[in-house]
């Protein structure tokens, strides 16, 4: 028979018991993301980085990507792996790709720079000409006009940019159906 708990107990136990779940909950996560963020980088992947720029170098982009996403299966916490395929998708004309990568990075850093420039920089190459103005502003307002990043970006947006997929929606067959007998 199982013993019961007296009331007083109880009533505390439940009183502070989820405060004290999301407290250590809390305190988990800052101390995950903490030591994540200072750590040292794996140096295979440091060494794989460096392979998949040589090769990227050479116009070997799916060789680059190969490097890279080996490097990211070493150690997934290292942003600039992040930052490195998403050069190489766009490369290789793979912007939606690349736009990912970009948002990941974003995602584990708000304010990293070259993933926000290199993000429009893609969006401007998809033809989403707005949304990479959006984040020459971001930009403008969190290094200023004369950031490496943000004279980068801007530069992307003056140049033409490249005529827009045309989507299947956008062009709609003939309804009218002709049968030959």
């Amino acid at each position: 028979m199982a013993r019961e708990i007296s009331t007083p107990f109880r009533e505390t136990l439940m009183r502070y018991a989820p405060a004290a779940a999301a407290l250590s909950l809390m305190l988990a996560v800052s101390a995950s993301v903490g030591l994540s963020a200072d750590r040292a980088p794996d140096p295979r992947a440091v060494a794989l980085l460096a392979e998949g720029d040589k090769a990227l170098a050479a116009d070997d982009a799916q060789g680059a990507i190969d490097s890279y996403e080996a490097a990211l299966s070493i150690d997934p916490g290292y942003t600039p792996v992040l930052l490195k395929l998403a050069e190489a998708a766009r490369a290789e004309e793979l912007q939606g790709k690349a736009i990912g990568y970009y948002r990941e990075a974003l995602a584990r850093d708000p304010k990293n720079f070259a993933a926000i420039s290199g993000e429009g920089e893609a969006l401007v190459e998809k033809g989403a000409i707005e949304k990479a103005r959006r984040n020459l502003a971001k930009l403008k307002s969190l290094c200023g006009a004369n950031c490496t990043e943000t004279r980068s970006l801007a530069i992307a947006l003056s140049r033409q940019p490249r005529e827009r997929v045309m989507t299947a929606e956008a062009v709609m067959p003939d309804t009218q159906v002709v049968s030959q007998n």
